[in-house]
């Protein structure tokens, strides 16, 4: 017997009913996407990284809304960080989404 094994995301995890909490996550600068010198900083490892305030959120987002002030610059990572992926899941899940 074969079993099919897809990666159907889940139709229940939407950005829109999420507290964005990707946006906790570290968020490495590794490609020139315009996102302003102002949100950059080094990290302890010597890599530019996007900053994060002392709640813990980076400084792009808008704490009220909880979109991204900088949604047409943002880094290639947050691009590529898909919504309902494995990755998506595990943080709402540590987050008790």
């Amino acid at each position: 017997m074969i079993i099919e094994v897809t990666n159907i995301p889940n139709p229940e995890i939407t950005c829109s009913n999420c507290q964005a909490c990707c946006c906790r996550l570290q968020v490495i600068i590794i490609s020139e996407t315009g996102v302003p010198e102002k949100y950059i900083e080094e990290s302890d490892w010597g890599g530019d990284v996007m900053q994060r305030l002392d709640d813990g959120w980076c400084v792009a987002l808008d704490r009220e809304t909880k979109m991204c002030t900088i949604y047409e610059n943002r880094p290639w990572v947050c691009r590529e960080f898909e919504m309902a992926s494995y990755e998506c899941e595990v943080e709402r899940s540590e987050n008790g989404l």
